[in-house]
């Protein structure tokens, strides 16, 4: 190549490298926890009739595992009680080396919940997207996070 095409070329690719990275963090990523309340379990706050009645508190603070078990973090938040023997409204964090993730929505007692990503620091500044949490009925809860980061 000649002295004009090589200076060309690279204004080009210059040019391109935005659209690159903003893609590339476009892409949905997925990441898989297992919130683990064998060992921690919620500590329950009965504030109104007794027994579970609306206005009932959960904290907790738990061990994250990954896929594999292995510990990658921390689990930690509260949920309010809104309808007897159904759901709670929960606000939580997943503590992570690399940032924290804090998640909220409606948790359903069985089954699956879609609850909101609403928010992240460090490496997950700017996330966005949808955590689908299922209680495995044996102390865990596997959490699926499918998210972008803008």
């Amino acid at each position: 190549m000649n002295r004009v095409a090589d200076t060309t070329l690279k204004y080009v690719l210059m040019a391109c490298m935005p659209c690159v990275v903003s893609c590339a963090q476009d892409e949905t990523q997925v990441l898989v926890t297992l919130a683990d309340a064998r060992t921690d379990a919620a500590r329950y706050i009965d504030t109104g009739e007794p027994g579970d009645s609306k206005g009932d508190i959960l904290v907790f603070d738990q061990p994250l595992l990954d896929e594999q078990q292995q510990p990658i973090g921390n689990n930690s938040g509260t949920c309010l009680r809104t309808r007897e023997g159904h759901s709670y409204q929960c606000q939580w964090t997943l503590a992570l080396d690399d940032g924290n993730i804090q998640v909220a929505g409606r948790e359903f007692d069985q089954g699956a919940s879609a609850i909101s990503i609403v928010g992240g620091t460090g490496r997950y500044a700017g996330i966005h997207g949808e955590m689908t949490s299922v209680n495995n009925n044996d102390g865990t809860f596997t959490q699926t996070l499918r998210y972008r980061l803008r």
